[in-house]
């Protein structure tokens, strides 16, 4: 069983950057490929990034490629999300995610807002 708590959603004003966090358990978090996805009220949940267990496959969705980064710490068992230059359609909850042995496992989800 793998348990992810995210954290660091807020409200920003548009333009403004906001840095996501997902702190994982287990010893094998290195093994683990991680992403972020995200959900709009009545929408279906949708990929934002991913990163491979190894770091080096990493992909984004069109609707935020050149704005958000992916990446992690293995030392940490976290991963990461930069978002800058965000925008009023960014305004969902951002769910954290990890691909182990097979399962797929979700933290409980973290509101951002973008508002002026």
């Amino acid at each position: 069983q793998v348990q992810l708590v995210e954290s660091g959603g807020g409200l920003v004003q548009p333009g403004e950057s906001l840095r996501l966090s997902c702190a994982a358990s287990g010893s094998n978090f290195r093994n683990y490929a991680m992403g972020w996805h995200r959900q709009a009220p009545g929408k279906q949940r949708e990929l934002v990034a991913r990163i491979s267990s190894g770091g080096t496959i990493i992909k984004y969705a069109d609707s935020v490629k050149g704005r958000f980064t992916i990446s992690r710490d293995n030392a940490k068992n976290t991963v990461y999300l930069q978002m800058n230059n965000m925008k009023p359609e960014d305004t969902v909850v951002y769910y954290c995610n990890a691909i182990f042995g097979g399962e797929d496992y979700w933290g409980q989800g973290t509101q951002v807002t973008v508002s002026s």
